[in-house]
C-alpha cells in the first residue's frame, strides 16, 4: 500500500530528451525520469547546480507514466548564432553572447511531440525528505516556471496534482483518478493506453517487455545520466489489458 502523486502533463509542444550525439537532438515518445525529476525540482525551488539536493530528490522518487495521447512528431531544423568559446570568459545572457563580433552559426535538428498528453504517477521512498502531499502542494504553487522538457515547451493546462492514499497497486491508483477530458478536444483517441513504470513491486499490470533508458539524472551540472529499467504494457481504454505482442 502506497501513496501516489498523480498529475497530468499536456502542452502543444513537449520534448523528452533521448541520447543526443552530434547535431541531432531526438525526443522519446514519453517523459524521461530526468524530465520528471527536473519538473519536481523546479516546483520545489531546487536549482540545477545544487547537485546534492537534485540527487536526493532523484533517489527518493519512483515514477510511472501513462501515455494518454501519443501526439505527433515535429522535427525542427534549428540554427543559432553563438560566439567562439574563450577560456576564462563566461557569458551569462543571450545579449552578452550576441554582443560578440565573432559569431558562428551552429545547426541542429530537434524533435518535439505535438499535442501529447500524459498522466504521471510518482511514489516516494519511505523516510524521504519529501512526501507525496508536499510535492503535490508545490506543483500547485511552484517556485520556478515549469515546462515540458525544454523552456520552449510551456504547459497548456494546470497539472491538477492529486494524492491517492494507500493504493494497493499502481494500476488502481491510476484508475482512481479522472481529469476533465473536455479540456483536450481532438487530442485523446480510442487507442490503448501505453503504461511505463520503473518499480515493478505492486504494479498490478501484466508486463509485456522491459526497456533500458539512460535518463536517470546523476549530475545536472555535468549533464550526466545513468541507465535504468522501465517496464511496459498496453491497456485498452475500458481497462482490459491487451495481449502481449
Amino acid at each position: 500500500m502506497r501513496d501516489y502523486l498523480i498529475f497530468r502533463l499536456y502542452g502543444p509542444l513537449a520534448s523528452w530528451g533521448d541520447i543526443a550525439v552530434g547535431e541531432y537532438r531526438p525526443s522519446f515518445a514519453h517523459p524521461s525520469k530526468s524530465a520528471i525529476i527536473g519538473l519536481l525540482a523546479a516546483a520545489l525551488g531546487i536549482r540545477r547546480d545544487e547537485d546534492e539536493r537534485q540527487k536526493e530528490l532523484a533517489d527518493a522518487c519512483f515514477f510511472a507514466v501513462r501515455v494518454d495521447a501519443m501526439g505527433t512528431l515535429l522535427r525542427d531544423y534549428h540554427t543559432a548564432q553563438v560566439p567562439s568559446e574563450k577560456k576564462g570568459v563566461t557569458r551569462y545572457t543571450r545579449y552578452s553572447e550576441l554582443a560578440n563580433e565573432n559569431l558562428n552559426t551552429i545547426l541542429s535538428t530537434r524533435d518535439y511531440r505535438c499535442d501529447a498528453a500524459y498522466t504521471v504517477a510518482v511514489t516516494v521512498r519511505d523516510g524521504a525528505k519529501y512526501t507525496a502531499q508536499a510535492l503535490a502542494d508545490k506543483l500547485t504553487k511552484p517556485e520556478f516556471t515549469l515546462y515540458l522538457g525544454r523552456k520552449s515547451c510551456p504547459l497548456a493546462l494546470p497539472l491538477q496534482p492529486k494524492v491517492i492514499k494507500k493504493a494497493a497497486t499502481l494500476e488502481k491508483a491510476l484508475a482512481s483518478v479522472t481529469f476533465n477530458n473536455d479540456e483536450l478536444p481532438g487530442v485523446l483517441t480510442n487507442s490503448p493506453y501505453l503504461i511505463y513504470w520503473e518499480d515493478d513491486r505492486e504494479s498490478g499490470f501484466n508486463q509485456e517487455h522491459v526497456i533500458t533508458r539512460r535518463d536517470a539524472p546523476l549530475s545536472r551540472i555535468r549533464w550526466q545520466f545513468s541507465e535504468r529499467r522501465e517496464h511496459y504494457c498496453s491497456v485498452k481504454k475500458e481497462g482490459e489489458t491487451c495481449s502481449s505482442a
